[in-house]
C-alpha cells in the first residue's frame, strides 16, 4: 500500500487528489467531509447522519464567494441565494451518501498512509524534501487545520478509488467506433438550386386589415416599457488620475524605476501537446525516451502534438513575452536555456513538452518616446490611494443623504442624467445588471432612496436615484405599423419560398425537369461534402445531413429556407467514412467513448446510491 502510494504521489494522481480535495471543500466545506457536530440543529439527515445547520450555513458562504470570484465584475446582488442554498444542500447530501458507500466498502487508509502519501507531494516539497512549514502554510491558506486536512484527504481519497475504478473500467464495442466514424467521416453528393425572395415577390401582399389584426393580437409585443430618468455620480480611478500632476523630476525617476521591465524580453518555445487521458503518461515517456535518443523535437511535434496548428510548423509558437501563456508554462519556459527541453509541464489543455528555441531582448525605449505612458502610470498608481478615500466618504455620504446633491458638492463631483432607463438596461453605467435591478428596488423606486455604491467597472463606481418614473404604454398603431408590414413581408416571403420549394420538388419527383418547372437557374453541383463544410447558405450542409440515404439509382429531395431564399437540395449519394482501427484517430475516439460511458456509469452509480439513502429534512 505504501509503496502504491509513493509512485501514486510522484504522478499525476496527487495533483488530482489536491485540486478534487480544494474543489470539494470550495464546494461542499470541511464540515461536509469529516461531519457536523453533535448537538447542533441540522438542515437534513442521510441515512441517521446528520448535516448540521453551521455546516450548512458555512459552505453557503464560501459558494456564494465562488461565485463572485468567477464573476467579471463581482457583484452580490446577481446572486441567487435560493438557488445557491439548493445546490449546497443537494451537494451535501450527495457527499455524504458516497463518504458512507466507501466506509461500507471498507476503503481506507491508514494514519502511515496519509503520511507517507502528504510527505511525497510535490505542493508540499522544498528542493525535493518533504517540509513541514510549507505543508502548515498551505493547509492554512486552504482555512482548515492539519487534522481536518488528513481527515479530508483521506476521505477524498477512497472516494476516488471508487471513482477510477467505475470509470476507468468503461468500454465500448469497436463495432460502435467504427460505426460512429464512418458516420462523422461521411461526405455527400448533392445538388443545390437557390430561390431568391426577389422571385416570390409578387405572391406577397399585406393588407391594412392584417397589420391590424397582428397589433391586435400581440398588443402585449408593441408596448413601451416602463422607465425611469435616473441621476447618478461616478467616480472612476482614471478621472482622479487626471487632476494628478506628474512632475519632471518625479517623471524621471519613475522611468529609471521601471527601466529593468521596460527592457522587454521575448522568448520563442515550442511545444508538443499531450491531452490528458489514460495514454497520456504513456505516450510522454515514449517521446521523451525518442528525444533522448536524439530524434528531432519539431519530428516528434508532428508526429504526437494535439496541438495541431503549432505541430504543422515543428511545435513553433513564436516569440512571446511574459502574461501571454498559462502560469505553469510561462515558469517553465523562462526558466529554460536556450535550446533546452523542458520537463512534463501540466496546463488546463494538457502536458506539455517545452523547449526554448530563442531568445531576444529589446532595448529601454527613450523616456521621450514613452513619456505619456508613464505619465498616466504614475498618475493612475498616486491615485488609487485617493480612489478608496473617496469611494468610502461617497457611499457613506450617499447612503446618509435624501439626494446627490449633498455628496457631490463635498466630494466635488458632477451629477448626471440618463434618461430613459428600462429594466432591462439603459447607456452605460446603466448596462450594469446590478445598479439597474438596484434602481427598480422598491427602496429607491418607491421609497426615493439613494441606490448603494455599486462597481460597475474597474475602478469605476456609481450611485444613483430615479428623478422620474414613467409607466409602461401601449404604442400607437401608427407607430408601429411600418415594423408590423416589415415582420408580415419577411413571413408571408419565407411561406412563398416553402411554397415554390415544394413545387418544384413536386415536379422533380414526378420526371419534370427545371426546364419544364420554369426554374430559372441550373443545378450546383457539390461532391464529396463534409458535415464542417462552409460556403453554402445556413442550414444547407445541416439538411443535406439529415435527409434519407437514396437508392443507388435515385434521389432524395428536400429545401432549406434561410432568410429570403430557399435552396432546393438533391441528395444523389452517401458516401461512408473510412475506418483504420489501427490508427491514431480510432484510438483516440475509442478512448474518448470509452470515457463517456465510464463517466455515465459512474453518473447512474450515485443516483442509485442517492435513491436509496434515505434523506429527511427537517
Amino acid at each position: 500500500m505504501l509503496q502504491d502510494i509513493r509512485e501514486n504521489a510522484q504522478s499525476t494522481i496527487a495533483k488530482v487528489i489536491v485540486g478534487l480535495l480544494i474543489v470539494t471543500l470550495s464546494l461542499w466545506g470541511v464540515d461536509a467531509i469529516i461531519g457536523g457536530f453533535v448537538g447542533e440543529p441540522e438542515v437534513a439527515t442521510v441515512n441517521g447522519e446528520d448535516i448540521t445547520e453551521r455546516e450548512f450555513m458555512r459552505v453557503v458562504q464560501m459558494e456564494s464567494q465562488r461565485r463572485l470570484s468567477g464573476m467579471e465584475t463581482p457583484d452580490p446582488s446577481l446572486l441567487n441565494e435560493d438557488r445557491i442554498r439548493q445546490d449546497v444542500l443537494e451537494s451535501l447530501i450527495q457527499q455524504q451518501v458516497l463518504t458512507q458507500d466507501a466506509d461500507e466498502q471498507g476503503l481506507a487508509l491508514s494514519k502511515a498512509d496519509i503520511d507517507a502519501l502528504i510527505t511525497q507531494m510535490p505542493q508540499f516539497q522544498v528542493d525535493g524534501e518533504f517540509n513541514a512549514e510549507r505543508f502548515t502554510s498551505t493547509v492554512r491558506n486552504m482555512g482548515m487545520g492539519v487534522q481536518e486536512f488528513r481527515e479530508a484527504l483521506r476521505t477524498q481519497y477512497v472516494i476516488n478509488q471508487i471513482r477510477a475504478g467505475i470509470v476507468q473500467s468503461g468500454m465500448v464495442p469497436n463495432e460502435n467506433v467504427e460505426q460512429l466514424m464512418r458516420i462523422q467521416n461521411q461526405t455527400r453528393d448533392f445538388r443545390t438550386l437557390s430561390i431568391a425572395g426577389d422571385a416570390v415577390a409578387d405572391d406577397v401582399e399585406v393588407t391594412e386589415a392584417e397589420i391590424e389584426d397582428f397589433y391586435e393580437a400581440n398588443r402585449q409585443a408593441f408596448q413601451q416599457p416602463e422607465q425611469v430618468d435616473a441621476a447618478y455620480i461616478t467616480l472612476s480611478l482614471g478621472a482622479l488620475a487626471e487632476g494628478i500632476e506628474v512632475s519632471d523630476e518625479d517623471l524621471q525617476a519613475y522611468y529609471e524605476q521601471r527601466s529593468g521591465d521596460l527592457a522587454r524580453e521575448e522568448r520563442r518555445a515550442a511545444h508538443i501537446l499531450i491531452e490528458d487521458g489514460d495514454s497520456a503518461d504513456a505516450t510522454m515517456a515514449t517521446i521523451q525516451e525518442r528525444l533522448a535518443a536524439g530524434e528531432s523535437f519539431a519530428d516528434l511535434a508532428q508526429e504526437f502534438s494535439a496541438d495541431t496548428v503549432s505541430a504543422k510548423d515543428g511545435g513553433d509558437l513564436g516569440y512571446a513575452g511574459r502574461g501571454v501563456y498559462d502560469e505553469a508554462f510561462e515558469d517553465a519556459l523562462f526558466a529554460l536555456e536556450e535550446g533546452e527541453v523542458s520537463e512534463p509541464v501540466e496546463t488546463s489543455f494538457g502536458v506539455h513538452l517545452i523547449k526554448l528555441e530563442d531568445i531576444r531582448r529589446s532595448e529601454v525605449p527613450a523616456l521621450a518616446e514613452i513619456e505619456s505612458q508613464l505619465r498616466d502610470e504614475l498618475a493612475r498608481e498616486r491615485a488609487e490611494d485617493k480612489f478608496i478615500e473617496v469611494r468610502t466618504r461617497l457611499a457613506d455620504a450617499a447612503y446618509a443623504a435624501d439626494d446627490l446633491a449633498g455628496p457631490a458638492q463635498e466630494l466635488g463631483l458632477e451629477i448626471r442624467v440618463a434618461e430613459g432607463v428600462t429594466r432591462n438596461g439603459g447607456p452605460a453605467p446603466f448596462d450594469h445588471q446590478g445598479l439597474v435591478r438596484q434602481l427598480f428596488s422598491t427602496d429607491v423606486l418607491e421609497d426615493s432612496y439613494n441606490t448603494e455604491l455599486i462597481d460597475v467597472g474597474d475602478s469605476v463606481s456609481v450611485v444613483a436615484r430615479v428623478r422620474d418614473y414613467r409607466e409602461a404604454q401601449q404604442l400607437a398603431l401608427d407607430d408601429v405599423a411600418d415594423e408590423i408590414r416589415a415582420q408580415l413581408v419577411a413571413q408571408k416571403t419565407r411561406e412563398a419560398l416553402e411554397a415554390r420549394a415544394e413545387q418544384l420538388i413536386a415536379g422533380l419527383e414526378s420526371g419534370q425537369s427545371l426546364e419544364d418547372l420554369g426554374a430559372s437557374d441550373d443545378w450546383v453541383t457539390n461532391e464529396s461534402v463534409a458535415r464542417s463544410a462552409s460556403g453554402f447558405e445556413l442550414g444547407v450542409v445541416q439538411k443535406a445531413f439529415s435527409m434519407q440515404r437514396p437508392d443507388s439509382d435515385g434521389v432524395v429531395y428536400a429545401h432549406s429556407v434561410s432568410g429570403d431564399t430557399a435552396t432546393v437540395i438533391a441528395l444523389d449519394a452517401v458516401n461512408d467514412g473510412d475506418v483504420a482501427e489501427q490508427g491514431a484517430e480510432f484510438k483516440q475516439l475509442s478512448q474518448f467513448l470509452a470515457s463517456l460511458e465510464g463517466q455515465r456509469e459512474y453518473a447512474a452509480y450515485q443516483q442509485l446510491l442517492r435513491d436509496k439513502a434515505d434523506v429527511e429534512r427537517p
